[in-house]
């Protein structure tokens, strides 16, 4: 097992005798259960292409991948680290020249860098930053916060990092990203709250991707050891994690791994035995894999953790202690669009000297949302959504139906596909990993106009197309179903969410009214009416049951 690095030249050299490399595909055997798989052809996957960090079975497949990825024969070069050696208290550093898509290195002496920024609004006086902060909402807690950045340039990325963030359409810094990446880069721990939509991803992203190049390019790790890992609720967050970080950090010495569930775990294994700066993944499944296998984590020095409160909600707090733990004092970045009283309390033990940055109000809907609250009782609502979904001035494909079984999405799928002839698909944590993938591909691709999920796609996952949901049934709490209305909107574009409610969901009427009337909201007539909302719940309860009675006694006379 062995990576493909750099251009031709640089392949042989890395090989032993007894293990050439794969000329021809056709010198590569099938691969076994659980092994990698090329790309290109399908054989076993021996090696890694360090371009684009796809599995290729030999040199053949590798020029063939980077054709179709680099028509014009373009492409970069990977920084090789070599063996540093002191000098009068400097190293040797690679010096980084860029040329077109090229990167290649020479050597000079320099110390290792701290990071540095160079940007007008150092030069402000602090009632001016005081009065942006106020204008962005965003809110500060701890000691000596740095100042926001308005560009990305103001934070000196390595020049391949800004090239690509301007190929992936980051022109100017969200509000969240203003605040956090330079908190992130000057090594603080930092828990975040902001709404969804906002960039949240990328504000931890950056910093772990300018910090693992700058370690790798200066030698200060073993190649084989990992850098960073990112903890995620669910698979499909953690994969789209894992692409945004290529995609950022294409083209530089940053490889990533996937350990969820769902996929062999050999393949994971041998992903990260291959030698990868980030590992991108769900507790469950990490400390699975960890505990089982011998994976050296003395050099993860950063830690993310993306929706936190969902992680804890869903019973990982133990397996996020037990990470936090076997790391060495890594910095910790906490994000989430709901921040509540207990999340804050467990920051407390893990987070040294933290920065609590808000943006906008706490705890509160993506305000660029169009909340449309619909009364409809328990044996209505399909018919309704139906009634939806048929209508050419509601129904904004691609559209996401919230529920909350894996029953329920199944049989809800099929019906709408029964009446109303739609292509529609269920979503959620029993189907296979291959399914998901494939009907999130046929989703984000218009391919599929609409999907039943539950709280699944709630979380984090960037839906770009999507401008519409639909709250078919109400989650148990109002953080959740912030974040499933979420969906409709990505970085303040317009969207709408129709909500379905009845007397099913009388447990959080009161925070639910709550929150509309804070975003002037229309609250439907039955539901400002209702008994449930104007009294303590069980007392409701008890008025509710108790005339039931009654009219029992009353029919039996």
């Amino acid at each position: 097992m062995m990576q493909l690095i750099g251009v031709e030249d640089n392949l042989l050299p890395q090989i032993h005798a007894e293990l050439p490399v794969k000329t021809k595909s056709t010198e590569q055997r099938a691969p076994e259960p659980g092994e990698p798989q090329c790309v290109i052809c399908g054989r076993y996957g021996e090696y890694i292409c360090n371009e684009t960090d796809d599995d290729i079975c030999s040199l053949e497949c590798k020029s063939i991948l980077l054709a179709k990825r680099c028509p014009q024969g373009v492409h970069s070069a990977v920084i090789q680290n070599s063996k540093l050696k002191e000098n009068s208290g400097c190293v040797q550093v690679p010096e980084i020249i860029h040329h077109n898509e090229c990167i290649l290195v020479k050597e000079k002496d320099s110390k290792l860098p701290e990071w540095e920024r160079d940007d007008l609004i150092e030069k402000w006086p602090q009632t001016q930053v005081d009065a942006l902060l106020d204008r962005l909402q965003i809110s500060i807690k701890g000691e000596d916060p740095p100042r926001p950045i308005l560009e990305f340039a103001d934070c000196k990325f390595v020049p391949k990092i800004q090239e690509n963030l301007e190929k992936e359409g980051y022109d100017l810094p969200t509000p969240v990203q203003m605040q956090a990446i330079p908190a992130a880069l000057e090594g603080r721990d930092i828990m975040v709250s902001a709404e969804t939509g906002s960039g949240k991803t990328a504000a931890f992203l950056f910093p772990i991707i300018m910090r693992c190049c700058m370690i790798r390019i200066w030698g200060l790790s073993e190649q084989q050891r990992p850098l960073a890992m990112v903890l995620a609720p669910t698979r499909e967050l953690s994969a789209q994690v894992k692409e945004q970080a290529k995609a950022i950090a294409k083209g530089l010495p940053f490889k990533t791994a996937l350990v969820v569930g769902g996929d062999a775990m050999p393949r994971q294994l041998y992903r990260i035995k291959q030698g990868v700066e980030l590992i991108i993944g769900t507790p469950g499944r990490l400390i699975d894999l960890l505990s089982k296998h011998n994976v050296i984590l003395q050099d993860v020095c950063m830690l993310a953790l993306d929706e936190v409160d969902c992680m804890l909600e869903r019973g990982f707090r133990d397996q996020v202690i037990q990470l936090v733990q076997a790391l060495s004092s890594p910095q910790i970045l906490m994000f989430s669009a709901t921040i509540p009283p207990a999340i804050e309390q467990f920051s407390a033990t893990i987070l040294k000297n933290p920065l609590r940055i808000s943006i906008g109000k706490a705890s509160q809907p993506n305000g660029a949302v169009k909340q449309t609250v619909m009364w409809v009782q328990s044996k209505n609502k399909k018919q309704k959504l139906f009634d939806i979904l048929q209508s050419k001035s509601h129904f904004q494909p691609p559209v996401v139906v919230f529920v909350n079984s894996r029953i329920g999405a199944d049989l809800l799928a099929e019906a709408i596909h029964t009446f109303t002839g739609l292509e529609a698909t269920s979503l959620h944590g029993k189907k296979t990993m291959q399914e998901r993938r494939d009907t999130m591909k046929a989703f984000l691709a218009g391919k599929l106009p609409l999907i039943v999920a539950t709280g699944i796609m709630g979380r984090g996952l960037d839906l770009v197309r999507v401008t519409q949901v639909i709250v078919f049934d109400m989650p148990s709490s109002i953080p959740e179903y912030i974040h499933e209305i979420g969906r409709a909107s990505r970085l303040g574009n317009p969207g709408s969410a129709m909500v379905f409610i009845n007397d099913d969901d009388k447990a959080i009427f009161k925070e639910f009214v709550a929150l509309l009337q804070s975003t002037s909201t229309v609250i439907p007539r039955e539901l400002s009416n209702s008994p449930f909302l104007h009294s303590s719940y069980a007392v409701a309860y008890s008025k509710h049951k108790r005339k039931r009675r009654k009219h029992e006694v009353d029919l039996s006379d």
